[in-house]
């Protein structure tokens, strides 16, 4: 596992784009739970961390043409995306947040 960042560095409600050996990754936090998946939207080119967290529904949106993304399989609910973006195992460690790359 590497150390994508700090807990601080992600408020909760909120998302932040991290590169990790070259793959952008979205850090999304819902009250004390961490989700990491890939930050591009897989319809378009477009960055998911910039986009509104639903947490209600554990999904982050795409702010260019509105897909919505599962933080937690990666698979989209609303078109126009069809297919998913990866998701990353997260862990706490201290105040750290690592993620593994495969």
């Amino acid at each position: 596992m590497k150390r994508l960042c700090a807990v601080a560095d992600v408020p909760a409600g909120e998302a932040r784009r991290f590169v990790v050996d070259g793959r952008p990754i979205a850090v999304v936090r819902i009250a004390d739970d961490f989700y990491a998946i890939g930050d591009v939207c897989s319809h378009a080119n477009v960055s998911l961390s910039e986009g509104e967290v639903f947490e209600d529904t554990c999904e982050i949106e795409c702010y260019k043409h509105g897909s919505a993304f599962s933080l937690k399989t990666g698979e989209p609910s609303t078109l126009p995306a069809t297919q998913p973006v990866p998701v990353y195992n997260l862990r706490v460690e201290g105040d750290d947040l690592m993620v593994e790359i495969s």
